[in-house]
C-alpha cells in the first residue's frame, strides 16, 4: 500500500525568534506546513477519509488540511524543508493517533508519523539548508527527509554492538571508549569496572553494558562524592556533605517516612476513602468499575534540578528534569502516584532587546556551548510546561530569578549555568513504603521509550565545568522528553500499585 499524506497548514514559520536565527544563516522563512505521514495495511473507503481527515483537521478551521501541500517550491532560491522523527522506532505520538484511530474503526492503520515543512528562501548566495535544518529539528531524534517520506524503511542501520577488549589492553581501552563516546567515566569507575570484568568475571565487556553502566553508575545518580570527606584549606572537616544535610532530619525527623534512602521523601499522611478500580491479579489490565475503599496514604516529595542539560539545550533539557523528577517520584516505595509539579528557574542577565537596564554589564561573555539567558528562560519555562501537559501532572506553583552583579571585589556573580528546579508532590499507599529485597532468581525489567544515543555520560557531563565538554558531546549529554511513553509507564505503576 502507498503511503497516505495529509496536510495542515501551520503558523511554525510566524515565530520571531525562527525568523531572527533564519535571518543570521541567510534564510527568510515564507510558510510553514504539518504532513501527517500514514501507513495503512489497506485502502480507505471514502468513510474512512472522512473519519481520519476529521480526525487530523483543526476543529474550527476544516478549509487548512488537505490531501495536497499548501506550501510548493516555485524556484529562484527557494525551496521545502522537511524534518520528522527518525524511523527506527516508532514514536510514542505515532502509538497514541493509531490508538485513537483504532477506537474510531480505522483499524487497518497502523502507524502515523507527523514532519515538518518550511518553505525557505535564500537571502545570502552562501547560505547552507543543512543551518537552517539544525534551528528546526533535534539531530539526535529527528532528521532531514529531501524528499519527503515515501515509506517507514528509510531509515539506517543502528550500530552494531562490540566488545572492549579490556583483557588485552586494560584501562586504556576503557579510557579510549569513554572519551569516543562521552561516556564520562573517571579513574575511579575506570579502577572498579577494570576490577569487575578483568578480576572477577574474566572477560570483556561489550559497549551495551559500558553505555548501560555509563547511565546506571554514574556518580549523578549514585552521589559517591557527597559522602567524601570534605577538605578545606588543608583541614579535614568533621562531617561529610551528606553528613550536613542529613543533621536536621536526624535531630528532628517530625512525621517523616522516608528520607536520605529512597528516590523521594516522605511525610506520614491519614486514611480516607478513595476510588479504586475493580480488578484481579489474574486479569490486571481489563477495565472495570470504580469503587469506594479505604486506604491510608502518606504524602511523597522530591525536587532536583537539571542545570547542565537546561544550558546546553533548554527546552529538551526542562521536559527531562519534569520527566525525570516524575519517574523518581513514581519509584519511591513500591510505588507512588503522581499529583502535581513546581518548577524554579535561575540565570544570568536576561539582556531584553530595547530594555536596557543600568546593572547589566554587556562585557559579561557566555560558554559559546550554552545558550544565552534570555533563552533559557523562555525554553525552559515551555519545555516543563510542555511535558506536563502531555503527561496530565499540573504546574501549580514556581519561582524565577534573573541575576548578573560584579562585585566590588571585582568578582563576577551571576547564575552562568543556569538553574532548573523541579518538584513534586504525589501520594503513597503507606503499606508501599518499605522496598522489598530482592531474591535470587527474579527478573529485572526496563521499560520505557526508544534507546537513542542520547542522556549518554549526562551524569558526569554535568559535573564538569562549563566548556571542559566537546559541543557535540554535550549536545549528546543531554536526554530527550517523551511524555507520552513516561505515561504509558505510569499507567503501568499505577495499576501495580492498585492491585
Amino acid at each position: 500500500m502507498p503511503m497516505l499524506h495529509i496536510y495542515r497548514a501551520a503558523d511554525l514559520h510566524t515565530s520571531a525568534l525562527l525568523k531572527s536565527r533564519a535571518s543570521e544563516v541567510g534564510f527568510e522563512v515564507l510558510a510553514s506546513e504539518v504532513c501527517f505521514n500514514i501507513e495503512a495495511t489497506a485502502e480507505l473507503s471514502a468513510d474512512d477519509q472522512t473519519k481520519l481527515q476529521y480526525l487530523l483537521q483543526e476543529t474550527f478551521e476544516p478549509q487548512n488540511c488537505s490531501a495536497k501541500p499548501f506550501v510548493s517550491a516555485k524556484g529562484d532560491g527557494d525551496s521545502i524543508l522537511e524534518v520528522a522523527p527518525r524511523q527506527q522506532f516508532t514514536s510514542a505520538w505515532s502509538t497514541n493517533a493509531v490508538s485513537i484511530c483504532s477506537a474510531m474503526g480505522l483499524v487497518q492503520i497502523t502507524r502515523i508519523e507527523k514532519s515538518r515543512r518550511y518553505h525557505i528562501k535564500r537571502t545570502s548566495p552562501t547560505a547552507s539548508p543543512q543551518k537552517f535544518a539544525l534551528l528546526v529539528h533535534d539531530r539526535m531524534t529527528e532528521c532531514v527527509y529531501p524528499n519527503g517520506i515515501a515509506s517507514f524503511e528509510q531509515h539506517s542501520e543502528p550500530e552494531k554492538w562490540t566488545t572492549v577488549p579490556v583483557m588485552k589492553e586494560g584501562r586504556k581501552a576503557l579510557e579510549q571508549l569513554s572519551q569516543e563516546k562521552g561516556l564520562g567515566y573517571d579513574s575511579q569507575d575506570i579502577d572498579y569496572y577494570m576490577r569487575v570484568f578483568k578480576d572477577e568475571l574474566k572477560r570483556d565487556p561489550t559497549t551495551v553494558e559500558c553505555f548501560d553502566l555509563a547511565q546506571g553508575n554514574s556518580e549523578h545518580s549514585r552521589h559517591w562524592f557527597f559522602g567524601g570527606r570534605v577538605v578545606i584549606d588543608g583541614e579535614v572537616m568533621p562531617k561529610t556533605l551528606f553528613e550536613w544535610v542529613k543533621r536536621p532530619f536526624k535531630e528532628r525527623p517530625s512525621n517523616s517516612v522516608i528520607a536520605f534512602h529512597d528516590n523521594s521523601s516522605s511525610l506520614r499522611g491519614f486514611q480516607h476513602v478513595a476510588l479504586f478500580p475493580e480488578q484481579s491479579t489474574e486479569k490486571p489490565a481489563v477495565p472495570g468499575a470504580f469503587r469506594e475503599v479505604k486506604r491510608d496514604f502518606d504524602v511523597t516529595l522530591t525536587v532536583e534540578t537539571h542545570n547542565f542539560p537546561c544550558g546546553i539545550a533548554p527546552f529538551p533539557g526542562a521536559e527531562t528534569g519534569a520527566g525525570g523528577r516524575i519517574r523518581d517520584g513514581q519509584s519511591t516505595g513500591q510505588g507512588s502516584l503522581v499529583v502535581a509539579a513546581i518548577a524554579g528557574y535561575a540565570v544570568g542577565n536576561l539582556r531584553l532587546p530595547g530594555y536596557v537596564l543600568p546593572w547589566e554589564d554587556q562585557s559579561f561573555e557566555y560558554p559559546s556551548t550554552m545558550a544565552p539567558p534570555l533563552q533559557v528562560l523562555i525554553d525552559c519555562s515551555n519545555g516543563a510546561s510542555d511535558y506536563g501537559n502531555k503527561f496530565g501532572e499540573p504546574l501549580i506553583c514556581g519561582w524565577t530569578r534573573a541575576l548578573g552583579h560584579r562585585m566590588p571585589t571585582g568578582e563576577r556573580f551571576e547564575w552562568v549555568k543556569p538553574i532548573m528546579l523541579s518538584g513534586g508532590i504525589g501520594q503513597m499507599d503507606h503499606m508501599h513504603v518499605e522496598k522489598q529485597e530482592p531474591q535470587q532468581g527474579q527478573l529485572v525489567v526496563k521499560i520505557g521509550g526508544p534507546a537513542y544515543r542520547i542522556g549518554v555520560g549526562g551524569g558526569a557531563a554535568s559535573s564538569m565545568v562549563a566548556g571542559d565538554n566537546a559541543a557535540e558531546l554535550d549536545f549528546n549529554a543531554v536526554q530527550r522528553g517523551d511524555a507520552e511513553m513516561e505515561q504509558k509507564m505510569n499507567r503501568v505503576i499505577r495499576a501495580c500499585c492498585e492491585l
